[in-house]
């Protein structure tokens, strides 16, 4: 296959212009191939939106009302091409006149589905990208779309968000890539009745997201957030603390669902992170003490 006759691009992990947000995660892919518009000024102000392949008629509100002010606020959106939650995402941004990246678990050259062959033209004639890690000719694998997970999340700026997920769902592989890589995960609450929430609700109840129900609400939070620099001298689990405490006060206990931890290692670093200053407890809540 000539490359040069499909326009696509290739990016060694070294070179001027690959993504710094891929530079900074775990197992970062030696390479990627794209086509389309994928300068580093597309990412600043980007977000990662997931969610099930089953999308609902629900899910399709929530969708257009958040790419609607994103698009509105010039935040550029990433999600995986695939059915449901992925296509509205980058159909919706296309035709609200924003910019979208599409991550494939393929080459770039191969449209799958081949149900989204028109909205992949759009996506590059809109000034977005189709990128992959995948060489062109790739066939599309189950195995690859997991992997593709982790750099969904770790090209978004802001975050990543999880509309309707089941609780197998993939979207829920690509909030934990976030959490590891100190990403920002929020989540819109479902109706408890419904089989495409119960993933979601479950983040939510576990404290492994934020309750967002606005793009308000996540713009807002790194606004805030940006304010407060995580000190240089924080260990490994004092960070996570730190992190999960930038947006509400939590016990010891939920904490240790925040971060994965077990309570008795929290309540030990909580103490001396009191001790330092760093956090504040008042009525069973641990709070940072902003600088």
């Amino acid at each position: 296959m000539n490359w040069k006759d499909w326009q696509i691009k290739k990016l060694t992990l070294g070179d001027p212009g690959f993504p710094r947000n891929l530079t900074k995660i775990k197992n970062p892919p030696k390479q990627i191939y794209f086509r389309g518009n994928f300068e580093e000024r597309v990412l600043d102000k980007s977000i990662a939106i997931v969610g099930s392949r089953q999308v609902t008629a629900y899910g399709r509100e929530v969708i257009d009302h958040f790419v609607s002010l994103f698009v509105t606020d010039g935040v550029t959106t990433i999600s995986g091409f695939m059915y449901g939650v992925d296509t509205q995402v980058h159909k919706k941004t296309v035709e609200f006149g924003g910019v979208t990246i599409a991550i494939f678990g393929c080459g770039v050259n191969i449209c799958y589905p081949v149900e989204n062959n028109n909205l992949y033209t759009e996506i590059l004639e809109k000034g977005g990208a189709v990128i992959s890690e995948y060489p062109p000719d790739s066939k599309p694998q189950l195995w690859k779309y997991p992997q593709r997970n982790r750099l969904v999340a770790g090209l978004a700026s802001l975050g990543v968000l999880v509309i309707e997920a089941g609780e197998k769902s993939g979207s829920l592989i690509t909030a934990d890539f976030a959490r590891r890589q100190g990403k920002k995960v929020f989540a819109v609450p479902g109706p408890v009745t419904s089989k495409v929430s119960s993933g979601t609700n479950t983040l939510l109840k576990k404290r492994r997201a934020i309750l967002v129900t606005d793009p308000s609400d996540i713009l807002r939070t790194k606004t805030v957030r940006g304010k407060s620099k995580i000190p240089n001298d924080l260990s490994d689990i004092e960070t996570k603390i730190y992190k999960a405490l930038e947006f509400e006060p939590l016990s010891t206990d939920e904490i240790a669902l925040a971060i994965s931890g077990s309570v008795v290692e929290v309540s030990k670093n909580v103490s001396v992170m009191a001790l330092r200053g760093y956090i504040t407890e008042a009525l069973g809540k641990f709070h940072l003490v902003r600088s």
